[in-house]
């Protein structure tokens, strides 16, 4: 099993999202001999998983039953376990268009946190590329370089557990983008430049709060990056709906059904337009706006090293 690649059987030691509906399902590791718990009842790994193909409908002990889907970095976004707040796709699909990520691309990114983006980047570089993701957190990384061996994809990354703002990337000349979710990125500049190629590259900064976005801002422009921009990403989501409106009488209509002997009642007259505006509604589809939706998540800051 690899994030990177699609498998059609599942085997043991694999990592797979038991799917119960769009808004419940959660990862689980396969094992010989061991169960899983869920509302519908029990999932025996032995028997209800190994070699069975992946996308099965599984049935469990009390009758119900849940699908087993293959992992991706999106199900892994919304199902992984967080030690820290995590990048969603909204934001991390910009990113990868904002850095002109391809197969091929060397990326360095800090902190590497929970992995979510780290998992989306690593399967936009491969086959051939590599991300160098920095981590501050002894345990974060330790359980990062886990997770990416248990992904199949460990060979595309390396890990390391030191502070960017002090030590940096730990390469030089290298990268085609750079990547930063830290407190203070602004202290991670001139290391973030080290860590670009010669020819030039894309910086990223992700920042919650405006105040850090000045200060990285000022320091990018010391450092002679060019075209900083900053972006907000809002999602909003609309349910589509039958809407029932009233027909406004504007009067005609009624009385050319009155001087035409116009019969609502009559079986035959049902379908036609005159039967719908003696009715007085009219029902369509409609787009229509959740009540709620996700707010400010970050500020992204985008720039260019210069080549001069």
């Amino acid at each position: 099993m690899s994030f990177i690649e699609y498998g059609d059987t599942i085997k043991d030691g694999d990592t797979a999202i038991v799917f119960l509906g769009h808004e419940s399902m959660f990862p689980v590791k396969v094992q010989h001999g061991t169960v899983t718990q869920t509302k519908y009842g029990v999932i025996r790994h032995s028997t209800d998983l190994i070699g069975k193909k992946y996308g099965s409908k599984v049935t469990c002990s009390k009758g119900g039953w849940v699908f087993i889907l293959h992992p991706t970095p999106e199900l892994w976004t919304m199902n992984l376990p967080h030690r820290t707040q995590i990048l969603y796709s909204t934001d991390i699909s910009i990113i990868t268009m904002m850095l002109e990520l391809k197969p091929g691309s060397i990326v360095c990114e800090s902190g590497t946190g929970s992995g979510s983006l780290s998992h989306a980047l690593i399967r936009t570089v491969a086959p051939t590329g590599h991300l160098y993701t920095v981590e501050f957190h002894q345990q974060r990384a330790e359980k990062a370089r886990e997770e990416f061996r248990e992904h199949g994809v460990d060979h595309l990354v390396t890990v390391t557990n030191q502070d960017v703002c002090k030590n940096g990337f730990g390469v030089s000349n290298i990268a085609d983008a750079v990547f930063l979710d830290i407190p203070s990125p602004w202290e991670a500049i001139g290391h973030a430049k080290s860590a670009l190629k010669t020819e030039g590259g894309r910086i990223c900064s992700f920042s919650p709060c405006i105040e850090q976005v000045q200060r990285t801002c000022l320091a990018m422009e010391e450092y002679g990056f060019t075209e900083i921009n900053t972006l907000e990403i809002l999602l909003r989501v609309y349910n589509v709906r039958t809407i029932s409106l009233q027909i406004p009488d504007l009067g005609k209509a009624a009385e050319d059904n009155s001087g035409t002997g116009f019969d609502s009642s009559n079986p035959s007259n049902q379908g036609s337009p005159g039967a719908n505006l003696q009715q007085g509604t009219v029902q369509f589809k409609s787009g229509v706006p959740l009540r709620e939706m996700v707010g400010h998540t970050g500020y992204l800051t985008f720039a260019t090293k210069s080549l001069v």
